[in-house]
């Protein structure tokens, strides 16, 4: 016959042991999903660090430029020829597919415009009785003017370029650049607009306002 006592302490030994079993496996998926968490972490900043890395080393997108049919420049450039009477542009391909201008303005002066597609890369003013060709005949995009006062309008025209910047619309910016040149024709005949003088260090007004397109001396203008 079983002693009833004993059954019951071996029933409670075994409940005991299934007891802190399962403690056991609590605590062991408890801690399993704390390591896994942190190598979770571990590896999305590995991750981001990697794709920081990778953007700073990727070479920034490089803004691109319109390049329009030769044809549209033709035609723009003949509209704004017939638009001014006092100035005429001669248009040319020496590479054979960017324009060059030969921009004459009455007897005044002379400016060789390089264009690259329908955007103004760079100008050079010049007398209108200074050479403006080199040895073999083309265009000079490098020499600048011999005199003080054009070289100051080459100046005044690098920052009217970046003055007049309208990317989507190529044609305003080159129609509203040649307005602005326009100005010019009177560039020895038009006083200061502020001090009213013609000349001032031997210089005429050499600044054109790029809104009202009045005359002003280079120190006049600030």
């Amino acid at each position: 016959m079983l002693d009833p006592l004993r059954g019951e302490t071996v029933l409670t030994f075994k409940m005991v042991c299934i007891l802190i079993y399962m403690v056991f496996i609590i605590q062991l998926q408890y801690h399993a999903g704390l390591a896994s968490g942190l190598l979770n972490q571990q590896s999305l900043k590995r991750s981001a660090n990697q794709m920081g890395v990778s953007a700073k080393r990727r070479p920034k997108a490089q803004p691109t430029t319109l390049v329009l049919p030769p044809q549209y420049v033709d035609d723009v450039i003949n509209r704004i020829d017939r638009m001014f009477p006092e100035m005429s542009i001669q248009l040319s391909r020496p590479n054979g597919t960017s324009a060059m201008l030969l921009v004459t303005l009455g007897k005044v002066l002379k400016v060789i415009v390089v264009m690259r597609s329908l955007f103004i890369d760079r100008t050079i003013v010049k007398g209108y009785n200074e050479n403006v060709y080199t040895e073999d005949g083309k265009l000079d995009i490098w020499s600048k003017s011999n005199y003080q006062v054009f070289q100051k309008v080459t100046d005044h025209a690098t920052t009217a370029l970046l003055h007049y910047q309208l990317p989507q619309m190529p044609d305003v910016v080159v129609r509203s650049f040649m307005t602005w040149l326009r100005s010019y024709i009177k560039l020895f005949q038009a006083p200061c607009q502020r001090c009213g003088k013609f000349l001032q260090d031997g210089l005429p007004p050499t600044w054109r306002d790029f809104r009202t397109l009045e005359a002003f001396h280079d120190t006049c203008r600030q």
